[in-house]
């Protein structure tokens, strides 16, 4: 029975692959050249940094979650325009009625989004056109698109910024 291999032992060319015996160190022959393998470095550095792994996951954890947050189909400001403009489109404002009473997408028709899974009869007859749901920053807009999906909806979409993006942008509201 052999002993664990010390670092500085040269392995004699044997064959692919020698495994030392009884040792946490794996000897691997490739081209004539001896490289070992020792998976307790790789343990090591592990607990040593947890702290920079764990961060490095969270921050990326934080980065991702928007984007799987959001969902559903955007449009844009420029996008949105352009399918009103074209005519046969239901701007669906899913703010609470004091906001939507602020300021608001012109013919836009306010349903807050609490109340949207009772009154989606009122919308029904829109359930094959496009509905271009609208809310302060585009968060919930993309709840209310999901609900919308649900219930038959083929063409809806997110206005992506919601409102402040829609004001930002100069287009106009009214009161």
């Amino acid at each position: 029975m052999v002993d664990c291999i010390d670092a500085d032992f040269k392995a004699p060319v044997v064959g692919w692959c020698t495994p030392a015996p009884i040792c946490n160190r794996v000897w691997v022959l490739f081209y004539n050249a001896a490289i070992v393998l020792n998976h307790w470095a790789s343990v090591k550095f592990f607990i040593d940094n947890i702290f920079l792994i764990i961060l490095a996951l969270v921050s990326g954890g934080a980065l991702v979650f928007p984007l799987l947050q959001r969902g559903g189909s955007k449009v844009s400001t420029l996008q949105a325009t352009q399918m009103i403009n074209q005519g046969k489109t239901l701007i669906l404002d899913v703010r609470e009625a004091a906001d939507f009473a602020g300021g608001h997408v012109r013919d836009a028709k306010n349903i807050p989004l609490k109340e949207l899974a009772g009154r989606l009869g009122e919308i029904d007859k829109f359930k094959s056109k496009n509905v271009v749901v609208v809310c302060p920053t585009g968060v919930q807009s993309s709840k209310a698109t999901a609900k919308l999906k649900n219930a038959g909806f083929t063409e809806v979409h997110s206005l992506d910024g919601g409102l402040a993006a829609w004001r930002t942008q100069g287009l106009p509201t009214v009161k």
